[in-house]
C-alpha cells in the first residue's frame, strides 16, 4: 500500500506538471506570434515610411529647382526694365574673355567682338521652363513728353515692385521648404533609429521565446514519458497487491473449515496417540507373565 500511495503521489505531479507546461507552451506561443505579428508590422511602417520620405524629397528638390528657375526669370526681366528705367541698377553681362586670336582681331578691326548670345529661354541664359513670360524684345522707348516718360516710368517701378515681390515670396517659399525637408528628414533618421532598436530587441526576445519553447515542450515529453513509466509500474503493484488480496481471501474464506479440520487431525493424532501407548503397555504385561510361568516350570 505505501508503494502504491508512492506511485500514486508521483502520477499526480506528473499530471500538474504536464498542465503546467502546457499553459506555458500555449502562452509562449500566442507571445511569439504577437512579436513576429509586430516585427512585420514595423517593417511594412519602415518601408511606407521611406517611400514617403523619397516622394517628399523628390517634391522638395522639383520645388527648390522651378523656383531657382523662376527667380533667373524674375531677375533677368527686373535687370532690363533697370537697363532703361533705373541704368544704375543695370547689372551688364560679364564681358567675354578673348582668346590669344581674339585679341589679335580686336586690334586689328578696332572693335570689341559682340557679346554671344545667352541662348536658352527666350536668350535669357535661362534652360529650364518654368510658367513665366518674359518678352525677347527690349521695352519701347520713352515716350517724347515728359509726362509720359513720367508715368511710364512709375509703371515700370511698379512693375519691378512687383517683381521684387514675387522674387521675396519665392524666397520665403525656398526657405520654409527647406525648413520643412530638414525637420522631415530629422524625423525620418529619428524614426529610422528608433525602429531599429525596437526591431532588434523584438527578434532578441523573440529568439529567447522560442528557445523557451522549445525547452518546454522538451519538459512536457519527459513527464509524459515519466507518467507513463509510473503508471506502468502502478499497474504492476496494484495487480500483485491484487494477487495477495485473493490469497488472502481464500484463507480467510476457508479458515474455519481449515481450523475444524486442524482440529480434527490434532484429536486423531492424540487418539492414536493414546491408543499406541496403551498397546505398548499390554505388551510389556504379557511378556512379564509369559517369562513368570517359564521360571517357575
Amino acid at each position: 500500500d505505501d508503494s502504491k500511495k508512492k506511485l500514486e503521489r508521483e502520477i499526480s505531479d506528473h499530471d500538474n506538471a504536464i498542465a503546467t507546461a502546457k499553459e506555458s507552451i500555449a502562452t509562449l506561443t500566442d507571445e511569439i506570434a504577437a512579436l513576429e505579428a509586430g516585427i512585420k508590422k514595423l517593417d511594412k511602417a519602415v518601408a511606407e515610411a521611406t517611400e514617403q520620405r523619397k516622394a517628399e524629397n523628390a517634391e522638395y528638390k522639383e520645388l527648390m529647382s522651378s523656383n531657382g528657375a523662376a527667380k533667373e526669370v524674375l531677375g533677368y526681366a527686373k535687370n532690363r526694365l533697370n537697363k532703361f528705367y533705373n541704368p544704375k541698377m543695370f547689372k551688364a553681362p560679364p564681358k567675354v574673355e578673348l582668346s590669344a586670336q581674339g585679341r589679335i582681331e580686336a586690334s586689328i578691326s578696332g572693335t570689341e567682338p559682340p557679346t554671344p548670345t545667352p541662348g536658352g529661354i527666350a536668350n535669357t541664359g535661362i534652360t529650364e521652363f518654368v510658367q513665366l513670360s518674359a518678352h525677347k524684345d527690349a521695352p519701347a522707348p520713352p515716350p517724347e513728353t515728359w509726362d509720359a516718360y513720367a508715368k511710364k516710368a512709375e509703371e515700370s517701378t511698379g512693375v519691378i515692385a512687383m517683381i521684387d515681390l514675387l522674387i521675396k515670396d519665392l524666397d520665403k517659399e525656398m526657405t520654409e521648404a527647406q525648413t520643412g525637408e530638414k525637420e522631415a528628414q530629422l524625423d525620418y533618421e529619428t524614426m529610422m533609429k528608433d525602429s531599429a532598436e525596437k526591431r532588434a530587441a523584438d527578434t532578441k526576445s523573440l529568439t529567447e521565446k522560442e528557445a523557451a519553447k522549445a525547452d518546454m515542450q522538451a519538459e512536457l515529453q519527459a513527464q509524459e514519458q515519466g507518467k507513463a513509466s509510473t503508471t506502468k509500474e502502478l499497474g504492476a503493484t496494484l495487480k500483485y497487491i491484487s494477487s495477495l488480496h485473493a490469497e488472502c481471501d481464500w484463507l480467510i474464506q476457508y479458515f474455519d473449515v481449515r481450523k475444524e479440520a486442524r482440529t480434527g487431525e490434532i484429536d486423531s493424532i492424540v487418539k492414536a496417540k493414546a491408543v499406541l501407548s496403551g498397546a505398548g503397555y499390554s505388551l510389556v504385561q504379557t511378556r512379564a507373565h509369559r517369562y513368570l510361568r517359564g521360571a517357575e516350570a
